[in-house]
């Protein structure tokens, strides 16, 4: 388990999360020599599972699902996308970008499960632990963070943002009402370029 943060409190950078990726990875290839099957949860773990997979020293099967989001009163989500892969009696790690109250990833491991896995375990980058409502095991585990907005690498606002290297904690009620708030925060090249037109 990791007890890094960004240094400033609201920012992991691409170099931090890169090693922070390599940690989970030796971690995962060491407790899997015989293979494994990451299955990321889309979309946001994408970027995450990719650059997870390249740091791994055992060759991985992947494959991808998909759920609806959850909403807060229905008490459900449902399977958009399923997997192509039998995990019958294989190593499956379940990959995600965070986990937050713990709901979604509850209803994920009891799918899983019941299609007879020879283990199921969890990764994640980032563990809102504070907001968790379902208790769940994750044993490769990333950055314990606040209950904070979390946007980039995966993380996004509204399909934005996905696409950066890192990652930061914003004001969601400033975003709501500017989209484009953030953007100097997570593209370099607009920073840049708002520079040079004030």
């Amino acid at each position: 388990m990791s007890n890094r943060a960004p240094t400033n409190g609201t920012r992991f950078t691409r170099a931090q999360i890169a090693a922070e990726i390599a940690r989970l990875a030796g971690e995962i290839s060491r407790d899997h020599e015989d293979g494994v099957v990451l299955v990321g949860v889309l979309k946001g773990a994408l970027p995450f599972l990719a650059d997870l997979m390249r740091a791994l020293t055992v060759v991985p099967e992947i494959d991808f699902l998909s759920i609806s989001p959850y909403r807060a009163g229905s008490g459900r989500v449902r399977l958009m996308m399923d997997l192509r892969t039998d995990i019958n009696s294989r190593a499956v790690v379940l990959v995600d970008d965070v986990v937050d109250t713990g709901l979604t990833l509850a209803f994920l491991l009891s799918e899983l499960a019941t299609r007879g896995p020879a283990s199921l375990d969890v990764c994640t980058l980032f563990d809102k632990v504070s907001r968790r409502l379902a208790p769940v095991p994750l044993r490769y585990r990333g950055f314990p963070v606040a209950d904070q907005y979390l946007i980039g690498f995966g993380l996004d606002h509204e399909g934005r943002y996905r696409d950066t290297h890192d990652v930061v904690a914003v004001d969601r009620e400033r975003l709501v009402k500017d989209p484009d708030s953030a953007v100097s925060l997570l593209y370099p090249d607009a920073r840049a370029q708002i520079g040079r037109e004030g």
